[in-house]
């Protein structure tokens, strides 16, 4: 529907007023502060993307994702028995076959996420991007990480960013489908909006900010422009597409503030691992560091949280 984006105006100094007053809100504390870390380690996409992974560091985290919090500070909370595990595990096509294995033989149905179409630059011809979706998901992907060719935005090719999103879509089949807008390399707020609208109406399941491999990724302005659009869609079409910041994410405080504004902007249903997702690599680490000093009332000291 050309018409939405034909009409796209976006109040930048609003949107960056809004931004900055986000960042001095307030934290929770004490037990409703641990009760937010937890309900963020539910809704944490545990990522590895480096170019050094192999199945053994894969298996570490596929573990960690089972056991993303020391069992005797969840005791100590009451919530060991409330299946507290990372929303998924996200690697490349290749360790696809290595994080499912892992997590079968864990006895754990935790999704295995990858990345695909070209990520993360998108600089490759879409016959090479629907093969390699296709694979991950041959391999046991259930969900696929998508990235956008940039360039269809930045020359305003609308209708071609919306066919190419549409035969990711299909080569997905049953795996639930995140679109990476890469909106650090997108040139505006404007065209952030538009191609947040053009991912939604192809089929996206989600719509994510970056690949955490920009200059610029999550950023609280982005996240804004990006969930406005997603609650405009639902208005108008009735369907309710989800949100993943990525990139960047790294401490406790972040991940609260992340979820408060989804809270204001979208509502109390989004802040479900079905509507929101946290990329991260390294965010989990510093969570656990804090539900240990709530737990203990002191830091823990390097040995004593597991690696993730």
């Amino acid at each position: 529907e050309l018409g939405w984006i034909s009409k796209v105006h976006v109040n930048r100094p609003a949107v960056a007023r809004h931004a900055e007053e986000i960042k001095k809100w307030r934290t929770v504390k004490g037990n409703w502060q641990a009760a937010w870390l937890l309900k963020a380690v539910t809704c944490i996409d545990l990522t590895t993307l480096s170019g050094d992974d192999t199945p053994s560091n894969v298996q570490r985290l596929c573990f960690k994702a089972k056991h993303p919090i020391r069992e005797d500070l969840l005791k100590a909370l009451d919530m060991h028995d409330k299946g507290i595990t990372a929303a998924a595990v996200c690697v490349y096509p290749a360790r696809v076959p290595d994080a499912v294995n892992t997590l079968k033989a864990a006895g754990c149905n935790i999704p295995v996420a990858s990345v695909a179409a070209g990520f993360p630059s998108g600089q490759t011809p879409l016959e090479t991007k629907l093969a390699e979706i296709r694979l991950a998901v041959e391999y046991g992907a259930r969900e696929i990480d998508i990235v956008i060719s940039r360039s269809l935005v930045l020359t305003g090719q609308w209708e071609g960013l919306y066919e190419e999103i549409r035969l990711c879509r299909a080569a997905c089949g049953e795996a639930h489908m995140k679109t990476i807008l890469a909106t650090g390399e997108l040139g505006s707020l404007a065209n952030v909006y538009k191609a947040s609208m053009i991912a939604m109406m192809a089929g996206s399941d989600f719509i994510k900010t970056s690949t955490g491999k920009e200059v610029e990724n999550a950023t609280f302005p982005v996240g804004i422009v990006m969930m406005r659009a997603i609650k405009a869609y639902y208005w108008q079409t009735g369907y309710k597409v989800g949100f993943k910041p990525a990139g960047g994410i790294r401490t406790a405080k972040e991940a609260i503030t992340w979820l408060m504004l989804v809270k204001e902007e979208l509502g109390v249903e989004w802040l479900t691992p079905e509507l929101f997702r946290l990329g991260a690599s390294s965010l989990l680490g510093d969570i656990e560091q804090q539900i240990f000093y709530h737990v203990t009332g002191s830091y823990a000291l390097q040995h004593e949280l597991a690696m993730a």
